[in-house]
């Protein structure tokens, strides 16, 4: 017995002089930790890690995937929308020629709108390519509500070139080319740059409305000067310069005469000291007849 102990002991001191660690052997394999478990970088990894890292390359994989598909605009929006910032309404105010649907359509709403991810700067822009529209304005009230102001163009008068007729602005801008009865009262100038100086005719016209009121349109000669086509027929030969003069002796022969209202065809106020009226041909043929039958009597007399 004392044989058996002396040589464990010798053996332990032996393990001490080398470095050796000195293992009971009754301590189980099973409950002894492997080295790599307890020492380096491994020792402050902690114990979740792997699972994390096993979810968070599967939410990688799966945004790259929605990315790379080009669907990631339409899951962002269904999260936030599912989240409450939903479109729920949409206010529209100004509207008179625009239709709600040509607003709805420029807006460019998908199937769930998120108010959150709406870009009201590009959606403005494009209301305003519409050519009814000068400009709009954008407001976002969150949790869901869109409110669309418009300010529409103002149709000042009728462009007419060719077989072509626009709807333009005061600047001589086209709005449309769709004309309808909408647009009757509007005035209508003819040829081309009449865009351009559309005020410059009207604004002598609105000084004389009882005249204004039986135009049907005014036609751009040479681009210099004005000839109006009244609603009867007739056509009034407007001066290069002082056109105002011209038109307050139009309405004074007018008032005295009926001149607008008799069987002509041309009034010409080009100079600036005499006016120049011409005749249908049915009033031409009855002022012949009428000259000659004036001769002829004269004539006719018995002398005393």
């Amino acid at each position: 017995m004392r044989t058996i102990k002396a040589k464990f002991d010798a053996l332990r001191e032996r393990a001490g002089v080398w470095g050796y660690r000195f293992r009971s052997r009754g301590v189980s394999r099973l409950h002894q930790r492997p080295a790599w478990g307890v020492t380096g970088f491994f020792a402050v990894i902690p114990s979740w890690a792997p699972t994390a890292s096993a979810f968070a390359f599967l939410a990688c994989s799966a945004i790259y995937g929605i990315t790379l598909g080009g669907h990631a605009r339409n899951v962002s929006e269904s999260v936030s929308s599912a989240a409450g910032f939903a479109v729920g309404e949409i206010k529209m105010e100004g509207l008179q020629r625009v239709t709600e649907f040509q607003v709805l359509e420029a807006l460019e709403l998908h199937e769930r709108p998120s108010l959150l991810l709406f870009d009201a700067g590009e959606a403005r822009e494009r209301l305003e390519s519409i050519a009814w529209i000068r400009s709009a304005s954008i407001q976002k009230f969150y949790p869901g509500t869109l409110r669309v102001m418009i300010k529409e163009q103002e149709p000042y008068a009728l462009w007419q070139r060719g077989n072509i007729t626009s709807v333009i602005t005061r600047k001589g801008e086209v709005i449309t080319d769709e004309v309808d009865g909408r647009y009757a009262n509007l005035l209508r100038v003819v040829n081309h740059g009449a865009e351009k100086r559309a005020g410059e005719i009207m604004s002598e016209l609105d000084e004389f409305p009882g005249i204004r009121a039986r135009v049907r349109a005014a036609k751009l000669r040479s681009e210099r000067r004005w000839d109006l086509a009244m609603e009867n027929g007739i056509t009034v030969r407007l001066p290069e310069f002082d056109v105002a003069s011209a038109l307050a002796e139009l309405k004074l022969l007018d008032e005295r005469g009926g001149l607008l209202s008799r069987d002509i065809v041309a009034v010409d106020l080009r100079l600036p000291d005499r006016v120049v009226v011409r005749l249908s041909d049915d009033a031409a043929l009855r002022r012949q007849t009428t000259i000659e039958q004036r001769a002829n009597s004269s004539f006719s007399g018995r002398d005393t």
